[in-house]
């Protein structure tokens, strides 16, 4: 088994100014690998404090629980950090993103499949977060009482598209970096947002609890939108950990660092959105509930941060592309991706169903990441995190490349994990059968992670081991 592997950038990614990252998908070496857990908890922390997070929560109101199922449902989705822990762990033992590791599991060509789902699902992140940023831009000038028409709304667009494309360009360190930045002002703000909708919260519609069926899917719902929604980004930001970092602390700084801030955001969304219910996204019923000399500041702030965590999710999607096999440089395939969601994210903001797309675009992930999360985390046991780094991070050959590039265990689980999921899930476009039968019981998140992982389990669970004992 190889312990090192080449330590030159990806040949993709032409010479750099020192101040843009260098590296692409290819294998992070040993001196570059400076990070902490301290450095990964905080990043995390910094990704989950933004106005997103916020709109999460808001959606299991507009989906139709009270308020009490929507915090059982939050506290009982938010456990799935820590899956996002554990799939943090493969980046410093492969010292290199999701989708190179998870070749273990898939094989060199069988990878491109979850590694396109993931592109679409970034994206998909990305233009709902670009959609925040215009929509709170549209408020601010509605405030200033300038006139917002179809035009003008296609400018922010378009500056907003140009702007959140810079931080993932340069790298990793500068996204890292701002978001803990920003991190310090939204807190404050979000605490002064809680003090307002706790004086104010008397004054909310009292709701009857929606039915167990709904309640599960309230849980699908926010566990989409919580950890194991960012299972696979966990290993794009791990891999500048040391290899000998203990992986206990990653687990827990990681589940920790997201969990906590994710809780009390979404929590504080559901209460918001217990005072504007009949909203249609998470931004235009805001000045019927908060006064224009807190709104004005973190509408601003909300901008600023949703550039940083755009930031974070076009990161990732750019070098899930280079994973997939596309040959493009890290800042193409960025720039390829912003182009898309920009399309994505007008139309959202003029057709204004926001919060309908969205909940669909969450739960219908679903189906293919509850599955290759389970499946990523039984190959990383099995073989108890060794990976042969060459085979992982070289373009051809390794022993994970498999035959005709297909590693049979990991894509059967996969369908099957992915069947299972569709059978149990309930949503406005489809609903499963499994699920149609329990009366909308949505059971996706459980039934895809369990098959998922069991039938991978059954399948390689002699020969991944021996894969590093030969």
């Amino acid at each position: 088994m190889s312990l090192t592997a080449p330590t030159a950038p990806t040949q993709l990614d032409p010479p750099a100014p020192s101040w843009i990252e260098k590296r692409g998908i290819d294998h992070i070496p040993a001196t570059e690998r400076t990070g902490s857990v301290r450095s990964l908890m905080l990043t995390w922390a910094g990704c989950v404090l933004n106005v997103t997070t916020l709109t999460y929560g808001a959606l299991l109101i507009a989906f139709g629980l009270n308020i009490w199922q929507a915090l059982g449902a939050i506290a009982l989705g938010n456990l799935t950090w820590l899956v996002t822990g554990l799939l943090s762990l493969p980046g410093p033992a492969t010292g290199s993103t999701a989708f190179i590791g998870s070749r273990a599991a898939f094989g060199r060509n069988g990878n491109r499949l979850p590694a396109i789902f993931n592109w679409l699902m970034q994206v998909g992140y990305e233009t709902v977060d670009l959609s925040i940023m215009v929509l709170s831009a549209k408020v601010l000038l509605a405030k200033a009482g300038l006139p917002i028409g179809n035009g003008s709304t296609a400018v922010i667009l378009l500056v907003m598209a140009l702007l959140q494309s810079l931080l993932p360009i340069i790298g990793h360190a500068a996204i890292t970096r701002a978001l803990r930045v920003l991190a310090i002002p939204f807190v404050v703000l979000f605490a002064v947002m809680a003090g307002l909708t706790a004086h104010t919260l008397g004054s909310a519609p009292v709701t009857a609890p929606a039915s167990w069926q709904v309640f599960l899917a309230g849980i699908a719902l926010s566990a989409s939108a919580s950890g194991l929604g960012w299972t696979a980004n966990a290993s794009d930001y791990s891999r500048y950990l040391p290899a000998q970092t203990s992986r206990i602390r990653i687990v827990l700084g990681v589940a920790l660092g997201g969990g906590i801030p994710q809780i009390a955001l979404m929590a504080l969304g559901a209460l918001v959105a217990t005072l504007v219910p009949t909203a249609s996204d998470p931004i235009s019923g805001l000045p019927t509930a908060f006064p224009a000399w807190f709104l004005v500041p973190y509408l601003l702030a909300v901008i600023v941060q949703m550039i940083a965590v755009n930031a974070f999710d076009l990161y990732s999607s750019g070098v899930t592309l280079q994973a997939i096999g596309l040959k493009v440089s890290r800042w193409q395939a960025i720039a390829l991706d912003a182009v898309v969601a920009t399309v994505l994210a007008a139309f959202i903001v003029y057709s204004a169903s926001f919060n309908t797309v969205v909940t669909s675009f969450l739960l219908f992930m679903i189906i293919w990441f509850a599955p290759w999360a389970a499946i990523y985390s039984v190959d990383f046991l099995l073989r108890r995190g060794r990976y042969d780094i060459e085979s992982v991070v070289e373009p051809r050959g390794g022993r994970y490349h498999r035959p005709r590039g297909l590693h049979s265990p990991g894509l059967i689980a996969q369908f099957a994990g992915m069947a299972a999921a569709a059978l149990c899930i309930d949503t406005s476009i489809w609903t499963g059968p499994v699920a149609a039968a329990l009366g909308g019981a949505d059971l996706s998140v459980p039934a895809g992670a369990l098959i998922g992982g069991l039938v991978y389990f059954l399948l390689a669970r002699t020969t991944v081991p021996a894969e590093h004992n030969s």
